[in-house]
């Protein structure tokens, strides 16, 4: 089972403040006053660009080694749905064929993907992986 939290490059700004990107995907920045507002709007960032892979239909990266970077979970929800893309391209199973073992309509399977949709439960992406032959396991870690 692979942590879907990824590694953040946090760099001074010449100008002042701080720049954030993700090297596991090679697009998106953020910028703060402080580190901690930096980080803070990484996390918003990261949940952005998992939500343009998906839109675009493209791969999703594992996250690398954490280095001498900062980690930033994405939030549970979009973590489950995360885990569920990557599941589905690993599959090889078209998004239509998991919206007929499931008896959806695409909207609404393209809802479930989501990121920025909350309204989706977390009872739904467990019966979609499992559909899928995996299965939704939830823990809990020390806060960082």
């Amino acid at each position: 089972m692979e942590l879907l939290a990824y590694p953040a490059k946090l760099e001074p700004d010449p100008d002042g403040g701080f720049v954030v990107t993700f090297p596991d995907f090679g697009f998106g920045v953020t910028e703060g006053d402080s580190e901690e507002e930096a980080l803070g709007r990484a996390a918003d960032l990261l949940e952005t660009l998992i939500a343009a892979v998906i839109d675009d239909n493209e791969d999703l990266p594992a996250p690398s080694a954490a280095g001498e970077s900062s980690i930033i979970a994405l939030r549970p929800l979009v973590a489950a749905k995360a885990g569920l893309y990557r599941a589905l391209r690993e599959a090889g199973v078209s998004k239509n064929e998991l919206c007929r073992r499931l008896g959806l309509q695409y909207v609404q399977l393209q809802r479930i993907l989501d990121p920025a949709y909350g309204g989706t439960k977390i009872d739904e992406v467990d019966r979609a992986l499992r559909a899928l032959g995996k299965s939704l396991v939830i823990g809990v870690a020390d806060a960082a």
